[in-house]
């Protein structure tokens, strides 16, 4: 497969434009690595609202009925539900964890192993997220892309 790149000016829209033969599981995982980019969540940090881009989330835990986006660097409190958001992020890469985490799967470096049948899921942010038993088939089944 070949590709191109061509820079545009600053007020073009970008747009990103595929030509196959067929649309084969390399072109829909590619269409799915650009969607999971795409979007962004608003999260409240001290008094002010800031717009945070979908992939720069780690990933997003409701505590004491308050849900909070968790970037490498900050933590956001937002004013969506947990299961808003899961809706929302669905087709991003995120996937539900436990009964209060969902997780952006591309921001795993690893998954691992860990106490009566849950997993460990290592970030790139250096967290470890726990992994419930309940979702571990869920997860699974999201890493083979099925």
């Amino acid at each position: 497969m070949q590709t191109k790149i061509t820079r545009i000016e600053r007020e073009k829209p970008e747009l990103l434009e595929i030509h196959c033969h067929a649309i084969s599981d390399e072109v829909r995982e590619i269409v799915a690595f650009v969607k999971s980019r795409e979007g962004k969540l608003t999260g409240l940090s001290g008094d002010r609202l800031y717009e945070i881009a979908v992939s720069d989330v780690c990933y997003i835990e409701t505590v004491d009925n308050k849900t909070f986006l968790y970037t490498s660097d900050n933590v956001y409190e937002t004013r969506q539900k947990l299961y808003e958001l899961e809706e929302l992020l669905k087709e991003k890469h995120f996937l539900q964890v436990s009964k209060s985490t969902l997780l952006n799967l591309m921001k795993v470096e690893a998954i691992k192993p860990s106490l009566n049948s849950r997993f460990l899921a290592e970030l790139s942010s250096g967290e470890q997220i726990v992994i419930s038993r309940k979702y571990v088939p869920n997860l699974k089944k999201a890493l083979k892309g099925d």
